[in-house]
């Protein structure tokens, strides 16, 4: 039996040490006296005030947190959440009186510091302080090195001053963190056409080629690139391969082709081959009935052309398939004038239009819903890229009920 006396003694031991650790973990000496440490958040008010958050009921959770943070001044947690929520309400000023406040804490480990530091950080850049808003940023990564919310915001910063070299170096840091290749290489992407806009501004076309080919090679769709790589081989003279480039925007996005169809259209014209500009319209359209941008851009061709009855007949198929398009009435209604308000293709167009919504701004952010009259890369509500799509009501008419 004696042989079990140092098992048992272990056993008892590690008892003791465990009960002792739980009881260290929930309770500190304070003023003499013995302070739960999960009162706080174990009170109706924290766990309220969290309802609140989550019902977007911000000044009910502010009074409910600002009560359960009563009951332990120490509860670091609480106050950080109290911080943030008097930043979404708009008092910045508050919110970083609490923040700075809780960095003022001896002890704080080095996780809480970097947490804290970074809801500093955006209390600054809600404010509008820049400069500060960096700094704590870095300062977040100087302590956590592998902090990805502190790489994000710092990218969104420095893209918000323009600083696309900076915000690039940062985004590389981020991808090595991040599981979500393909969005890195996109947003990489993205980021080589702004440093090769930069560079085309400056007339460095060497450098603006080399900036758009990257992007092209990070991801294969990232359509501005091709358009803007096609501007400098304008640019250069060179406009056999311009052609090309805008060309293959057709290929690897043919939803966004559109964007391509003025440059197309024009460079087309004056290299005396606009019957390749006709063709590639015609492809598109028999590719994809529904495409109500290439019927658009093939009816301007064939206005221009002399050819305003074969316009307006694809300007009315046009208008089957997106009836509530401004741009195709404005162009139908030019059409009609050329051809002096002829009162049976007015009586059709009348009738197309009957059950049609006018609107200006189409193109709506998935991620924040912000609004555009026109496509945007990168959203200047929210900053991410990439995200906006183009709002399609339904037809007004189905397209078999209408001839065309």
């Amino acid at each position: 039996m004696s042989d079990y006396y140092p098992l048992l003694a272990g056993l008892i031991a590690l008892l003791v040490g465990l009960t002792v650790g739980k009881a260290w973990e929930r309770y500190k000496l304070r003023d003499g006296k013995w302070i739960d440490r999960r009162r706080a958040r174990e009170s109706p008010h924290y766990i309220l005030g969290l309802n609140f958050v989550v019902a977007n009921q911000i000044d009910l959770a502010i009074e409910e947190l600002s009560k359960a943070a009563g009951l332990d001044a120490d509860a670091l947690e609480v106050h950080m959440i109290l911080g943030n929520l008097y930043r979404e309400k708009g008092q910045v000023g508050k919110a970083i009186t609490v923040h700075q406040t809780l960095l003022q804490r001896p002890n704080l480990s080095k996780i809480e510091h970097a947490y804290v530091l970074l809801c500093l950080g955006l209390d600054y850049k809600r404010g509008g302080f820049v400069d500060r808003a960096l700094e704590a940023f870095t300062e977040v990564l100087r302590i956590d090195v592998k902090n990805e919310y502190a790489l994000v915001n710092l990218q969104k910063l420095q893209e918000e001053q323009h600083q696309w070299l900076d915000a690039y170096d940062t985004r590389q840091k981020l991808s090595k963190l991040a599981a979500d290749s393909e969005q890195n290489q996109a947003i990489l992407a993205f980021l080589e056409n702004e440093i090769g806009l930069e560079a085309m501004r400056r007339h460095d076309f060497v450098e603006a080629s080399r900036r758009f080919q990257s992007a092209i090679d990070l991801d294969a769709r990232a359509v501005p690139a091709y358009l803007n790589l096609g501007d400098v081989r304008v640019a250069e003279g060179q406009d056999k391969e311009a052609l090309t480039i805008w060309e293959k925007v057709v290929e690897v996005a043919p939803d966004r082709a559109y964007l391509a169809f003025g440059r197309l259209e024009q460079l087309a014209s004056r290299s005396g081959s606009a019957e390749r500009f006709t063709r590639l319209c015609r492809r598109l359209i028999d590719e994809n009935p529904q495409d109500w941008r290439a019927r658009l851009a093939l009816s301007r061709h064939l206005s221009a052309s002399g050819r305003p009855y074969d316009a307006l007949d694809l300007l009315f198929a046009a208008l089957v398939q997106n009836p509530h398009a401004l741009s195709i009435h404005e162009a139908i209604w030019r059409a009609l004038g050329q051809l002096r308000h002829e009162a049976s293709l007015v009586d059709r167009y009348s009738e197309l239009t009957r059950h049609a919504v006018f609107y200006l701004d189409p193109h709506v952010c998935m991620r924040c819903r912000y609004r555009s009259t026109e496509l945007l890369w990168q959203c200047p509500h929210c900053h991410d890229w990439n995200t906006f799509v183009e709002e399609r009501i339904a037809p007004a008419q189905e397209a078999a009920e209408v001839e065309v």
